[in-house]
């Protein structure tokens, strides 16, 4: 007896369920899924979102795309879309001027001109080196693509096989902030660029061999 006690004893209790767990299966979809989104600081995936909510993922792309054709029938003020490989509400472009002024309230926070010529840069042509983007703009870009890399817009990509130079593409918070769902649906644009290496010369990489244009930390007006 007191063997038998002591094994039941030291027997590890089984761990308890996750809270919730039996009910969140149970809950109406639709409003389960708008809840949950409306606290994401990032599109959800829709694996994400079914392992969050225990439903099959075909069932949570189908009530995802319901539910974005429902708002746009109700011409409600924001829109829920896919981008950036997963789902996020977003406000609706004709209502662009409302928000602003609210989130503003006077102040500005967008990229300078600088700052956006050398994201088109990037976004075009990456991977891409320091010296090829200031060599396609005409000036030194280090501290425009310093701003860039701070605020999450583009990330290093290794290094070019040939002069070691430091590569850079665009994140996946630049496809967010521009509404995409991947790289080919930015505009066409590209064919206006000129070849970085048509115009790079003999530039090298990290040599200021161009006018320094750093604005890119002033916001504009």
């Amino acid at each position: 007896m007191g063997a038998a006690r002591r094994r039941r004893k030291e027997r590890p209790e089984e761990a308890p369920p996750p809270a919730g767990s039996s009910t969140v299966a149970e809950l109406d979809l639709k409003p389960a899924l708008e809840a949950v989104l409306m606290v994401v600081d990032e599109p959800a995936t829709e694996e994400h979102l079914a392992r969050v909510l225990r439903r099959p993922r075909r069932e949570i792309a189908v009530a995802l795309r319901e539910l974005s054709e429902e708002y746009t029938r109700q011409g409600r003020g924001f829109d829920l879309r896919p981008v950036a490989g997963g789902w996020r509400f977003y406000t609706r472009p004709e209502y662009a001027d409302a928000v602003e002024g609210f989130v503003l309230d006077g102040q500005q926070a967008r990229l300078t001109q600088a700052a956006l010529e050398t994201l088109a840069v990037v976004a075009y042509r990456q991977p891409v080196s320091r010296s090829k983007v200031s060599a396609v703009r005409g000036v030194n870009c280090d501290g425009v693509m310093r701003t860039l890399l701070q605020r999450g817009l583009i990330e290093e990509a290794g290094t070019e096989p040939e002069t070691g130079a430091i590569l850079y593409r665009t994140t996946n918070y630049f496809l967010e902030r521009m509404g995409l769902r991947g790289l080919d649906e930015l505009p066409e644009l590209a064919p206006f660029l000129p070849e970085a290496d048509a115009v790079e010369a003999e530039s090298q990489e990290g040599v200021p061999s161009f006018d320094v244009d750093d604005s890119g930390d002033s916001p504009t007006s």
